[in-house]
């Protein structure tokens, strides 16, 4: 198995913790949005009683 430059491991670096927030924060915004989701569909309901 080849060795890898000092360039390469510096890439390979920063392409694992680039994953690693993208997932991160991937993972916090679809948890954010659904509990907003389910906040805003429980104010719609409680507000259009009157059936416009």
């Amino acid at each position: 198995m080849p060795q890898l430059s000092p360039l390469n491991w510096i890439l390979l670096f920063i392409l694992f913790w680039t994953a690693v927030l993208t997932m991160s924060v991937l993972i916090w915004w679809s948890s954010k949005t659904f509990f907003q989701g389910e906040s805003l569909t429980q104010t719609n309901l409680k507000e259009n009683k009157w059936n416009w």
